[in-house]
Parts: structure tokens; sequence; C-alpha cells
């Protein structure tokens, strides 16, 4: 049988450098380097791990969702860091580029450094 005691998620960037210095100085993580990639460790106790890949293809869909209580104030703060926030098209975002529906959580996209998809949206 499989065992779920340690489940993670894992991905590929294309510089560890890069993505070392973007998800602990700015996005704010414990980032731990290993032999063979990142180890991002979350306040829930999980990890997600970064692999360096040289023909490295960004995530089109969102890799990695942070559940925020405030999602203005959050994206304020990454703002505030240098990260640009996306737009997509189907989805009515505001200034701040959050997108606020009646049918789900508040939610702004912006990516790392390897182009990958990130979210920030409102805990339920």
């Amino acid at each position: 049988m499989v065992s779920t005691s340690n489940v993670f998620s894992s991905y590929s960037v294309n510089d560890l450098d890069a993505a070392q210095s973007f998800y602990g100085d700015v996005v704010g993580l414990e980032v731990d380097r290993t032999p063979m990639g990142l180890d991002l460790h979350l306040e829930s106790g999980g990890h997600v791990f970064l692999y360096p890949k040289k023909a490295h293809v960004a995530a089109s869909y969102t890799v990695l969702n942070f559940g925020v209580d405030d999602v203005e104030a959050a994206v304020d703060e990454l703002v505030g860091k240098g990260v640009q926030f996306e737009r997509y098209v189907g989805f009515d975002q505001d200034a701040k580029g959050i997108s606020r529906s009646p049918d789900g959580p508040a939610i702004a996209w912006f990516k790392d450094p390897a182009r990958n998809v990130l979210a920030i949206l409102s805990n339920p």
C-alpha cells in the first residue's frame, strides 16, 4: 500500500540561486539547499521540492497556492518586493490583479523567476 506519511509536491526551475532568493527573501519561506535542489518548508509542516532542469518549461497552471487571511495585504506586500501580478483573459481582476468571484475565493496570480505560476488566495 502507498504510504501518505511523507507526501510532497515538486516542480522544476531553471536557476536554483534565483529560486532560493525568490522563495526565501521575497515569499518568506524557509528554504534548504540540498544536493538535488531546494526544499521549501511550509508553515503547515509540509514541504515542496524544487529541482533544476536544463530544459525547464514553466508550468502554465498554478503549481503552488498560498492561502492567506487578507489577499489584498499579501498582494501589497509582494508588490512592495517587486513582484508583478498576472492578468488572465476571462477573469475580472481589479487594479491590483485580484479576482473576486462570488463562486470562489479572492485570488491573484504571480510567477517565480522560472515563470511557474503561483497564487495568493483567500482562506476559506
